[in-house]
């Protein structure tokens, strides 16, 4: 990682999940949502640095999906013991991120790096925008539950998007390759 500005800027979004956890817990939003901005720009402005910059590290790889996945978890898992979401929906995503976290760690240790993909990005996307319409209904106290309709589009984008990596992981023959012993 050797003072690797992406990598930092990885490192640095899971150092704000417990402020978003806790801006969440004392119900203010704004500061949530603040949080979760910066925390979304770090996201895109380490991957844009990496590419631009030559500095894509197997670290990063692994790293950038596991901060997006462990800052919507606990948010999820948070907004949900408010009961700002259905349990149900939690579940569901709770579970999808189980299996990529355990396949790609599985990989990794077989020195071979899936890395995300458009459709894991989409359904980051999605998610990151059910997460800021909860906390918009949550600040302005709305009965309107327009956030649910993003929740679902995030529950189907979910489940295609770990069928396509299934696919990919399938078409690109890492099965063959999961026998072999590491170097």
């Amino acid at each position: 990682m050797n003072k690797n500005i992406p990598n930092m800027l990885t490192l640095l979004r899971f150092v704000f999940i417990p402020f978003i956890i806790l801006s969440l817990y004392y119900n203010n939003f704004i500061l949530a949502f603040i949080l979760l901005t910066i925390s979304s720009l770090t996201d895109i402005l380490d991957g844009f640095i990496a590419r631009k910059c030559n500095l894509v590290t197997d670290f990063g790889k692994l790293m950038d999906p596991l901060a997006d996945k462990a800052t919507q978890l606990t948010i999820l898992i948070t907004l949900a013991l408010k009961h700002t979401i259905p349990f149900w929906i939690l579940c569901i995503i709770a579970l999808k991120e189980f299996v990529m976290i355990a396949g790609a760690s599985f990989l990794y240790g077989k020195d071979m790096v899936v890395s995300s993909k458009w459709y894991g990005k989409l359904t980051t996307v999605v998610f990151y925008c059910a997460i800021v319409s909860s906390l918009i209904i949550g600040h302005y106290n709305l009965t309107s539950r327009f956030d649910t309709y993003l929740y679902y589009s995030g529950i189907v984008l979910t489940l295609f998007s770990l069928l396509m990596y299934f696919k990919s992981f399938y078409a690109q023959g890492y099965l063959k390759n999961l026998n072999k012993p590491r170097n």
